[in-house]
């Protein structure tokens, strides 16, 4: 009994010694590992890391008013390759390399196909199973790729790994570019400008979430699509521009901006009544003559508008009745001192006395200051508020970021002086932005109801609309009707017989007013007195009078080819716009005439500008020209009166050949290098494709005829 308790306590003792050894064995296993092998072991834990990732969603599109692709994302591709891949023997790799990388060397053109080979061998050899071929490929050159020697087995048996990825373009390049917006070029922060930033909640979507597994250092590879948290697409954004008259002004613009010389200019084209921006044009010179959109001048430059200010001295003045149209002015000799500084009209010698209104329609320094200053010398507060009841001093609110800060100081600022009533009168000592000015003179047009600019109408979500952007009313009345009244009698005089009778057109009546101001810069003042100074045209105003449709304004800086008045440089560009938008909207037309006569005048079809001509010569009628030097040119009729519009022909964009005969419409379409196929006979009255569009050499394009029908005879009533 004795011995066999010996025993069972000799196999206990035995058991616990060999539990004691296993355990020493195990701490002292982990004890090396943690001092010789723990480097190798984090490191190998590192490589076999997950984690999940975002995927990004595709950003929403910026789109005109019509729908029109504005900004869009395409697709681009990381291509990459597991060269290890099970299915991929050695055999098959040795058969296929060498034709994959000649295809590869054609295909990117950046190796030769013997680099191709030698990379494609090194990673093979170093076992790598997330191989980068090529960054960035477009979606065609995917297509192609996926044909190629040994990609065209597949992911899983011939390794290829798509990277997908979004790409921001704009389809119409530098078109209205600032204001859309674009990623600024800071890697280290993904910035929007623009309507792109502005709208960056809405247009970026919702991030979605990618399983990953780290399969070296700094390589992550998907663990399988099926776990993927799909992302959710940015919502679209239907903006206010119309794309035709948008690159309608730009062109005129830009070619301004050649033709002077200019350092930068701007051009807005505003909906009256509605407020929506209907192209907004920004330049700035980049090269000789070579401009581009790189800053968003109509919103956010912001400095002394000069004459074109003196609509709202006036409407202070008509509408506290201190003058009215009719009141005589005593302007001299055109010039007056104030406080030791002399202020001087561009007429040498003076216009003498003469009409409120006549001050306004030439622009007299003297004038606008003598009205102000005589009427608001013992009260200029009272002149500073009433500027401030039409609401022009506050920030607009606009959809865009960036907008300049409008600055018209009242009586108690530290900087009010002597001269600051005078100066302000006539546009100095004031800055507002183009866009601002703009707001202000089509409120005017709007029968005195200031409206917020708008860029944006819609949103849209697959389709639908998520969120609609309504007209809102800044100012419902900036005045009384009857001040309104009398500043469209002066804005209309500026046109008729004042200082714009450069861009007067027999055809419908522009109302507006010119601008030209001094710019000093470096803080130095104006003059010769150390001060480099610098000169800005500006023309800002509506048209039709009768019926206001649209209202625009032109800004044009630092010109150096001689000429700077407002008149001269920005006038052209107004004109230019006003009169296309006229001959291309049928609906202005007939605001701009009621007269029972117009359907009674023969009408011709757009074409030759010389043919029209002698056509209407034949039948002993004048045809008036608005540009002698259009080679084409599109008849209008109004009141007993036969206008030829001109017809800007630019090579790469599609014309506007409705109207013409079958002759000149081949001829112009066949020009600019575009297959033309013709429908009916008599005279086009539609194209598949619309004007202004970009179009390229080759391209198809139909053109439908139709005869106009014949009138009806009237019937004789009845005597009575």
């Amino acid at each position: 009994m004795e011995e066999a308790k010996k025993s069972i306590l000799l196999r206990v003792y035995l058991v616990y010694l060999g539990i004691l050894l296993f355990a020493i064995a195990i701490m002292g296993r982990v004890i090396y590992i943690q001092s010789f092998e723990s480097a190798e072991l984090m490191e190998q834990a590192k490589k076999q890391e997950i984690s999940w990732f975002d995927v990004e969603a595709i950003r929403g599109n910026i789109c005109s008013d019509d729908g029109t692709l504005l900004a869009t994302s395409i697709p681009i591709f990381d291509i990459r390759m597991d060269v290890c891949t099970d299915s991929l023997t050695d055999e098959i790799f040795r058969q296929n390399v060498d034709s994959l990388a000649y295809r590869l060397s054609i295909l990117f053109r950046d190796r030769t196909p013997s680099q191709y080979r030698d990379e494609l061998r090194e990673a093979r050899k170093n076992k790598e199973r997330y191989y980068l071929i090529k960054r960035k490929i477009t979606y065609p050159e995917l297509k192609a790729l996926r044909k190629f020697p040994i990609f065209r087995r597949g992911k899983y048996k011939g390794g290829l790994i798509v990277i997908p990825h979004y790409q921001r373009e704009l389809p119409y390049k530098e078109l209205a570019k600032r204001t859309i917006g674009y990623e600024s070029s800071d890697e280290a922060n993904r910035v929007f400008v623009g309507l792109e930033g502005f709208f960056s909640e809405d247009l970026q979507g919702m991030t979605g979430k990618r399983l990953m597994r780290k399969v070296g250092n700094s390589t992550w590879v998907p663990l399988d699509l099926e776990n993927e948290l799909e992302p959710q697409n940015g919502d679209d954004i239907i903006t206010t521009i119309d794309i035709n008259i948008q690159d309608l002004a730009q062109r005129a613009l830009l070619k301004e901006l050649i033709t002077d010389s200019a350092d930068h200019g701007c051009m807005v084209v505003m909906e009256v009544a509605t407020g929506h921006i209907k192209a907004i044009a920004n330049l700035k010179r980049v090269g000789r003559n070579s401009y581009e959109e790189g800053y968003n001048y109509a919103i956010g430059e912001s400095t002394e508008p000069g004459s074109t200010f003196k609509l709202v001295s006036f409407l202070v003045a008509l509408e506290d009745g201190k003058v009215d149209l009719n009141t005589p002015v005593a302007t001299g000799n055109g010039e007056v001192i104030y406080s030791r500084r002399k202020m001087s009209d561009s007429h040498r010698g003076g216009y003498g006395t003469i009409t409120a209104q006549e001050v306004f329609e030439k622009s007299s320094n003297v004038g606008t200051s003598q009205i102000i200053v005589n009427a608001y010398k013992s009260e200029p507060q009272k002149y500073i508020d009433g500027i401030y009841k039409l609401g022009i001093q506050n920030l607009l609110g606009l959809q865009i970021s960036g907008e300049g800060q409008p600055n018209i100081k009242d009586t108690k600022d530290k900087f009010w002086s002597k001269l600051s009533l005078p100066w302000i009168s006539i546009g100095y000592e004031v800055a507002m932005t183009p866009l601002q000015l703009l707001t202000f003179y089509n409120a005017v047009a709007n029968n005195g109801t200031m409206v917020k600019p708008m860029l944006v109408k819609e949103i849209h979500r697959n389709g639908q609309v998520v969120t609609r952007f309504e007209t809102e009313v800044i100012n419902p009345a900036i005045c009384s009707p009857a001040t309104i009244a009398k500043a469209k009698i002066m804005l209309l005089g500026v046109v008729e017989h004042g200082t714009a009778t450069n861009i007067k057109n027999p055809v419908y009546k522009i109302a507006g007013k010119t601008g030209t101001a001094q710019v000093a810069k470096n803080n130095k003042g104006y003059g010769n007195k150390g001060g480099s100074v610098e000169y800005k045209g500006s023309f800002v105003g509506f048209f039709p009078v009768e019926d206001p449709k649209y209202s625009m304004i032109v800004v044009i800086n630092n010109p150096k080819k001689g000429k700077y008045y407002g008149a001269s440089i920005a006038g052209p560009v107004f004109k230019e716009v006003s009169d296309h938008l006229y001959a291309r909207h049928p609906e202005i037309q007939y605001s701009a005439s009621k007269d029972t006569i117009y359907p009674l005048m023969p009408s011709a079809k757009a074409g030759k500008r010389k043919d029209i001509e002698q056509l209407y010569g034949a039948l002993g009628m004048n045809a008036v020209s608005t540009s002698p030097n259009a080679l084409w040119a599109r008849p209008q009729l109004m009141q007993q009166s036969i206008s030829l519009l001109p017809e800007t022909m630019v090579q790469g964009i599609m014309p506007d050949v409705t109207g013409m005969g079958m002759k000149d419409a081949v001829y112009l379409l066949e020009k600019n290098g575009l297959h033309v196929i013709v429908s009916g006979k008599g005279s086009v009255v539609s194209q598949s494709i619309a004007p202004g569009t970009i179009v390229l050499k080759g391209t198809d394009v139909q053109i439908d005829l139709a005869l106009k029908p014949k009138p009806k005879p009237m019937e004789e009533k009845p005597e009575a």
